[in-house]
């Protein structure tokens, strides 16, 4: 038996693949009443013979780490988009993540019990991505709650 080979939906998630390094901007939230910057450092390496891409994400603040995230994203041919399934350093339950690419945009949302986030990376220009996250309670007012840029090491 011939073993599944990963499909152009799977290789379009190679774009993310390396280590990188940004600039964030946080903004004024609950969980961080003042906001500010950071800087991050992302890892992302392809697993399961390519099907999967796994991130590690750490982010650093005034000279020590106070945030670490761990993810993994992969094509879900039965649903026909992407997923990322994300644990942090929060301690909440893991989020799952669903969505997919316009052009070389990957927006991807999740909904919980504290409201819904938005997470979209902007792959249009080569060895180096933006990102940001918004939140909303209903889905329809968005704000932004954190903003990168990255690049390549």
């Amino acid at each position: 038996m011939e073993m599944p080979k990963p499909t152009e939906a799977h290789r379009k998630l190679e774009r993310i693949v390396g280590r990188w390094t940004g600039e964030e901007k946080l903004f004024p939230s609950p969980w961080d009443p003042q906001g500010g910057t950071a800087i991050s450092r992302v890892e992302n390496r392809l697993a399961l013979d390519g099907f999967a891409v796994v991130q590690d994400y750490e982010q650093e603040r005034n000279g020590r780490i106070t945030f670490h995230g761990h993810g993994v994203l992969r094509w879900e041919a039965n649903q026909q988009c992407y997923e990322m399934y994300w644990l942090d350093s929060m301690g909440m339950s893991p989020n799952i993540f669903r969505g997919g690419f316009e052009d070389n945009v990957l927006t991807m949302t999740n909904k919980e019990a504290q409201g819904h986030t938005r997470a979209i990376w902007d792959f249009r220009q080569d060895g180096q991505y933006k990102y940001r996250m918004e939140v909303s309670q209903d889905g329809k007012q968005w704000q932004t709650f954190i903003e990168g840029h990255y690049v390549k090491m």
